[in-house]
């Protein structure tokens, strides 16, 4: 070992704070126990929480469904490569936006407008909870 490697080695000591042997207080989540799971003060952390306190799966807009949850006919047709004709009429618009506007991947601004083109428009309150996004203005009938 050189000079050079032997400062190193020093310095890198020198870096590290002084205390308790992390490698000690490693815990087997393999036996179960996992300091994520634990509050802050059993694990030893004295950051900031991080971790967010607001339920994150209550949206509406959650794909997994939870045991007892059932899809609908629609969903479960669609996800089967059975297509209603609103689901073939949507994707038979936006394939032809893609070839007359040579387009591979259309912004989701193009998709709306395509959406609007088809006659869509909001006539309901929206059933999701979207967080800091105003509701827009309902369409006349």
């Amino acid at each position: 070992m050189d000079l050079h490697e032997d400062r190193s080695a020093a310095t890198e000591a020198e870096r590290r704070e002084p205390g308790e042997n992390r490698r000690k207080s490693v815990v087997d989540r393999r036996a179960g126990l996992d300091r994520r799971q634990q509050p802050a003060e059993e694990a030893g952390y004295a950051g900031p929480e991080r971790r967010s306190t607001t339920e994150r799966r209550d949206t509406g807009l959650e794909r997994r469904r939870g045991p007892g949850r059932r899809r609908s006919d629609d969903r479960k047709a669609a996800e089967e490569g059975e297509m209603t004709t609103e689901q073939f009429e949507f994707v038979m618009a936006i394939e032809m936006y893609k070839k007359v506007n040579k387009r591979l991947y259309p912004t989701w601004t193009e998709v709306l407008e395509v959406i609007t083109q088809l006659g869509y428009r909001k006539v309901l309150p929206r059933d999701i909870k979207l967080q800091n996004v105003p509701e827009p203005e309902l369409a006349k009938m």
